[in-house]
């Protein structure tokens, strides 16, 4: 299958991930693009990926499919300068947190079709979970594109976009939910008596097999939990120790609050651009 070109615009760390994807995936380097706001930092992945960095200008109107990675805040004044220029028969994707594929069909021509996608970090690990929305204009085959550009990257999943909010939340900051309870889990080791590195290798070890079963086994994780709890056992006085301090209501509002803020997001952009 021949391969589409594809540039990154604005490349920073999240668009860098997708990049080293593709090149991994087989991409022809020279079939990746990539823009950036600084030059030192286009020559870093130039020497890093062999890839060739290119104006936003060269980028909008050669590439195939131009994966927007731009912080939102970023996204509307790149699209004011250059989405016009976008000649028909491309495919763009945004990796714009909070931002509708509305956003981006009312600042580039009729007819070009939007793909809205949420991943996360662990996408450096190619465990990454990548959400993707069609908007107006995305066809199967535009779809179908997106998945084969983000599967080296981890698994994908197929959502409406009235859903991405609730993914940005869940999946998109998820990450960072587990990190905070791994680290609580290691500061609670060193209280009880553990070295350091020691409470460390036990809580990450732990972290990676409970995941690793809850994906491979299939099961619910009402069954697994229920599985290392004991009528009266330790796991069970820890288990109503976090019941008691709230620790379900505590992520229900903590994934509340953030898709809150992703609706927001787009609503402040929106007010911005109407100024």
């Amino acid at each position: 299958m021949t391969k589409h070109s594809v540039a990154v615009i604005g490349a920073g760390k999240l668009g860098e991930l997708v990049l080293s994807g593709l090149l991994r995936s087989g991409w022809p380097t020279q079939q990746v693009l990539a823009t950036t706001r600084r030059p030192e930092r286009a020559a870093e992945l130039a020497e890093r990926h062999g890839i060739r960095p290119v104006l936003n200008l060269t980028a909008f109107t050669q590439a195939d499919v131009l994966l927007i990675a731009t912080k939102p805040q970023d996204a509307g004044k790149v699209l004011d300068d250059f989405g016009m220029k976008v000649p028909p028969d491309r495919l763009v994707i945004s990796l714009c947190a909070g931002l509708p594929t509305s956003y981006f069909t009312e600042r580039l021509p009729g007819g070009i079709p939007v793909v809205r996608v949420m991943t996360n970090t662990p996408a450096l690990v190619d465990q990454a979970m990548t959400a993707i929305s069609p908007g107006p204009y995305a066809t199967e085959e535009h779809l179908a594109l997106t998945e084969e550009i983000f599967r080296p990257l981890g698994r994908t999943l197929r959502v409406p976009e009235s859903q991405q909010d609730a993914v940005t939340a869940l999946s998109g900051s998820g990450p960072a939910y587990f990190y905070l309870l791994v680290e609580a889990m290691i500061d609670a080791g060193i209280l009880l008596g553990l070295p350091r590195h020691v409470a460390h290798e036990l809580a990450v070890q732990t972290a990676i097999g409970s995941a690793t079963m809850l994906r491979d086994s299939g099961e619910h994780p009402v069954k697994l939990r229920e599985a290392v709890t004991s009528p009266a056992g330790t796991t069970a006085a820890a288990i109503r120790q976090l019941e008691n301090h709230g620790v379900r209501a505590a992520l229900l509002d903590a994934l509340d609050a953030a898709r809150n803020r992703a609706a927001e997001i787009a609503t402040q952009m929106a007010a911005a651009n109407t100024r």
